[in-house]
């Protein structure tokens, strides 16, 4: 392993190459959100007046996982500068790459940008310059107090994003071929950027794995409750007197077995309509990519457990892509849906996270054979990120466009006696393979 030094517009960084890849760890994009900075707007970063160590991963806005144990290996890293980002690029690129910007998933309350199974070097052998982006989750980045800015999580991924048109090139990037991505509640993320007046310009491509339309009302009733619990106002300044850390494990007891209660808001500039009618005015001219697992939270279990497995499946996930398609009808760019159907022999079934590894084609990473088996197939992750490597350079998709219709075309990944990557449709009608589950 050797340093590799860079100078950007940011200042200059040092990071490390190792097997022809170039790695530039936790390079803060915004000034640190504490005292004042807190429960505010993010500030970006000035230039560094002294080379920048980016040989280890930023601190974490995770101080708390979401659950005792997760599929996907989640490191919490202690420190303050959590709005940082990480660059993964080859090292012997020459002409300038695609890029793609990652938004680590958690339900906006957890989740880390410093997971293994988010590691670019795949991305990097194929020629895309990868940037992975760590924003402020829970209380701290979505809890919507009175008379303050909303949505201050979505604000740190605008940020992020001006940060990449501005210094990507450096790293070899392209800043006219953003794509911007995530899972789960990045996904959802993708979403709500695509469907802001915010997000012009900003990115040109978009890629949601088992997102949805997560978007809620300003949830007063939970933030009381929390504030209570805390023996704080619920106020900015009440708030304020609990560390992120207290405030994430308060969310996390509080939340019981509710899926989502803090989340994109509504109502303000970066959010103005709910997610659903903002991608009919907004984000047309941007091809859009997304899908979901094919069991996502409903497999294996008791009976009452796997049957709110399915309806949080099914609501949540599975329908926001038909809807996603619907509302995107007419745009020009066009979407694209696809369906992740192998089931994992550990696991029990498609469920949620099970692609993540096949998308960045990391068979090998920590923490995969503990969530797959010992034997996930190689040529599945090899046609699946083949699949969207082609989409971030700018191709597209082999299959038919989605209009939302009954019987719409998708790619199906991975199912059991199917052809490896196969076209079918209705994947996502109303009444689908599942016991005739409602979708």
């Amino acid at each position: 392993m050797t340093e590799s030094i860079l100078d950007t517009p940011a200042g200059t960084v040092v990071g490390r190459q190792e097997e022809g890849v170039r790695r530039y760890l936790g390079i803060p994009y915004a000034e640190a959100p504490t005292g004042a900075r807190r429960f505010a707007p993010p500030v970006a970063r000035g230039r560094f007046a002294e080379p920048f160590d980016a040989s280890r991963h930023g601190a974490t806005s995770q101080r708390v996982p979401l659950y005792a144990t997760t599929t996907i290996p989640e490191p919490s890293v202690p420190g303050d500068d959590v709005l940082n980002l990480s660059v993964t690029a080859s090292a012997a690129q020459t002409e300038p790459r695609p890029v793609l910007v990652w938004i680590h998933g958690g339900g906006f309350l957890a989740g880390s940008p410093a997971s293994p199974w988010y590691d670019g070097r795949a991305f990097a052998r194929d020629g895309v310059v990868t940037v992975t982006v760590g924003y402020r989750l829970g209380v701290d980045g979505f809890a919507a107090l009175d008379g303050e800015p909303s949505n201050l999580g979505l604000r740190d991924l605008l940020l992020a994003l001006d940060w990449v048109q501005e210094n990507i090139a450096a790293f070899g990037g392209d800043p006219d071929r953003v794509t911007v991505a995530g899972q789960s509640a990045g996904g959802a993320a993708v979403l709500a950027l695509l469907s802001s007046p915010a997000g012009r310009g900003r990115f040109h491509r978009a890629v949601s794995l088992s997102g949805g339309f997560f978007d809620i009302d300003p949830p007063d009733d939970f933030l009381a409750g929390l504030g209570h619990t805390l023996g704080v106002p619920a106020t900015r300044a009440g708030f304020a007197r609990r560390t992120p850390e207290q405030l994430q494990r308060a969310v996390l007891d509080l939340r019981r077995s509710e899926t989502l209660v803090l989340g994109p808001v509504v109502g303000d500039d970066v959010l103005p309509a709910p997610v659903a009618e903002g991608l009919t005015a907004y984000g047309r001219d941007i091809p859009l990519l997304l899908g979901a697992t094919g069991d996502e939270f409903d497999a294996g279990g008791p009976p009452g457990d796997r049957a709110r497995g399915i309806r949080v499946t099914d609501t949540l996930f599975r329908s926001a892509c038909p809807r996603a398609a619907a509302a995107r009808r007419t745009a020009p760019a066009g979407t694209w849906l696809y369906s992740f159907e192998w089931p994992s022999p550990t696991l029990g079934g498609a469920v949620h996270c099970v692609d993540l590894p096949f998308f960045f084609d990391l068979l090998d990473a920590p923490g995969v054979t503990e969530a797959l088996g010992p034997r996930p197939p190689a040529e599945l992750a090899v046609r699946m990120h083949a699949d969207l490597v082609s989409f971030v350079r700018g191709g597209t998709p082999a299959w038919e466009k989605a209009t939302g219709a009954l019987g719409d075309p998708a790619r199906e990944y991975g199912r059991p006696g199917a052809p490896l990557a196969a076209d079918t449709r209705g994947v996502y009608d109303p009444v689908t393979r599942r016991e005739g589950t409602a979708c």
